[in-house]
């Protein structure tokens, strides 16, 4: 594919998307001057007085956040905050959802507005120091891809000079773009859209000739348009993207409560214990960590301020990483693949619960 005929095909195109506002790295120190709450802060105590946990979510990405037909949250990610939710309450619904965008999903967290944010966002060393998060667990690991229409007859991200290009502004994936394109001597014209429904939504209607984000956000872009196999999904993955949900820095106690549900979800799992045989695993599991896990002793959910039943708990209402997995990416086309369990090749390990 020539630059030349690219060019001239999204010229007008360009224009007519006018100036657009970017958060570019210099932003970043004034995000990061927004204080975090001290050290000491009680973000359990919060919740529990409030009734419900708050929770960040995408905007709409389906397999990972995104209202059903009745208005309900659904997805990997709102599986997360419903998982902590019933650490904390044993119950599922005791949550309050807040859709953030790519830009707006830092100060959300930093300014108390959520409690979590369970938001597809990639661990950063600046986005785990000066911006003020920890990030508990990687539950999903990813990396950056393309998609183009099928009748475009790209059949590599390197074919792509002189193209217009979809990307979210304030993201890894901006970043990443302008480094790969300038390592490979891509010359391209960014379409930057803040919204992800309205980035696809400009993909869809050829504003640009290809999207870039997580592999996993153009299976689920692809799943949700008319003609799934009229787009394309190039091989090239350009970049790490281990995402995973994320909170504020000085509550040590409920970012480990987040890290513990992740991994009580991987270690059900492992272990082969779901939603429809919890009970009796509970009741005569006699393996030394599935009674740990399940709450039959060690007391290990007291260390985080919760009951002992509170992974049994998890499981019975959410089930395990592998039934999440299943019932919200597979339906979608997204394999295991690196986040398999350890045990078949994957990256997905979980710390002993002792």
């Amino acid at each position: 594919m020539k630059p030349t005929r690219l060019a001239t095909l999204r010229a007008t195109t360009i224009r007519a998307l006018g100036a657009v506002a970017l958060v570019t790295a210099a932003a970043m120190p004034a995000l990061a001057q927004q204080a975090a709450p001290a050290s000491g802060a009680d973000t359990l105590g919060a919740i529990r007085a409030r009734g419900a946990l708050i929770c960040g979510v995408n905007t709409g990405l389906a397999g990972f956040a995104q209202p059903n037909s009745q208005g309900a949250w659904q997805g990997f990610d709102v599986d997360y905050c419903r998982a902590v939710a019933v650490a904390i309450f044993n119950d599922p619904t005791k949550v309050r959802y807040v859709p953030l965008t790519a830009q707006n999903r830092f100060t959300a967290l930093q300014s108390g507005e959520v409690d979590m944010a369970a938001r597809n966002t990639t661990v950063t060393l600046s986005r785990d120091t000066s911006l003020g998060f920890d990030f508990p667990a990687i539950n999903f690991y990813d990396g950056q891809g393309f998609m183009v229409k099928a009748s475009l007859g790209v059949k590599s991200a390197k074919e792509l000079n002189g193209a217009t290009i979809c990307v979210q502004p304030g993201t890894t994936t901006e970043q990443n773009l302008t480094d790969w394109a300038r390592a490979n001597s891509i010359q391209f014209t960014p379409v930057v859209i803040e919204r992800v429904e309205e980035v696809v939504g400009a993909y869809a209607a050829g504003r640009c000739d290809a999207y870039t984000t997580d592999v996993s956000g153009l299976a689920a872009t692809r799943s949700a348009q008319p003609n799934p196999a009229d787009h394309v999904i190039l091989p090239e993955v350009i970049s790490k993207e281990p995402l995973g949900p994320f909170v504020r820095q000085g509550d040590p106690r409920f970012a480990d409560i987040v890290r513990w549900t992740h991994n009580a979800l991987l270690t059900a799992e492992e272990l082969n214990i779901t939603t429809a045989n919890v009970d009796q695993a509970v009741a005569g599991d006699a393996r030394p960590e599935a009674q740990r896990l399940l709450g039959k002793n060690g007391g290990l959910g007291q260390m985080l301020g919760l009951d002992n039943a509170w992974a049994a708990n998890i499981v019975k209402k959410i089930g395990n990483y592998g039934e999440i997995f299943e019932r919200n990416l597979a339906p979608i086309g997204i394999q295991r693949g690196p986040n398999a369990q350890w045990t078949n090749g994957g990256l997905q390990f979980s710390p002993p619960f002792r």
